[in-house]
């Protein structure tokens, strides 16, 4: 009897696919909003079968919130410069740059109308909100271990990330200037 399990590569082709979705996804909401094309659609632009993301995924709104948890989550490392205020301008330029970038604003629309689409949209937004509070914590925990007074992270959310987002949402503008006014402004 043999208990050794197959070795998994990082990678390959299942990575593959979902990327391919996940970029069909995002593409098809910029170009139609949200709620206007099906799982069939989906595959058709990923070059998949249906059947292979009914069997990942079960359903076109599970589908869609894995594609906003995962273009919004974690793809701003959390910066180190040395300072609270260095940190939160880096971090809040890093955020701007990816929700004004080609799919930013497609998957931000997408994280809204999820928002009110049920439970697995309900779901989908709770982890959103506890991973960008996660990060931000350790950023905050690191500047209060420095001796630097920093402030909650509902703050942060509140004063620096939340503006930024609305304005992408309305088609507005957001400048570096206006990021680091934002993070002036809140210390």
């Amino acid at each position: 009897m043999n208990d050794r399990q197959p070795a998994r590569r990082p990678g390959g082709r299942s990575a593959r696919v979902g990327a391919q979705v996940h970029q069909a996804v995002t593409d098809l909401i910029g170009e139609r909003g949200y709620g206007n094309f099906t799982v069939g659609e989906v595959a058709a632009r990923a070059g998949v079968a249906d059947s292979s993301i009914y069997r990942r995924w079960g359903s076109l709104e599970s589908l869609l919130s894995d594609v906003a948890l995962t273009r919004l989550n974690a793809r701003s490392p959390m910066p180190d410069t040395g300072s609270l205020a260095g940190d939160l301008r880096t971090y809040a330029a890093q955020v701007a740059r990816e929700i004004t970038g080609p799919d930013g604003p497609a998957v931000l629309h997408l994280a809204v109308a999820l928002s009110s689409s049920g439970r697995r949209g309900l779901e989908a937004g709770a982890e959103l909100r506890a991973e960008r509070t996660r990060q931000l914590q350790s950023m905050l925990d690191r500047a209060r271990d420095r001796g630097e007074r920093a402030p909650d992270t509902f703050d942060v959310l509140d004063h620096v990330l939340a503006p930024m987002y609305i304005r992408v949402l309305f088609g507005m503008e957001l400048t570096p200037e206006y990021v680091d006014g934002l993070v002036d402004r809140m210390l």
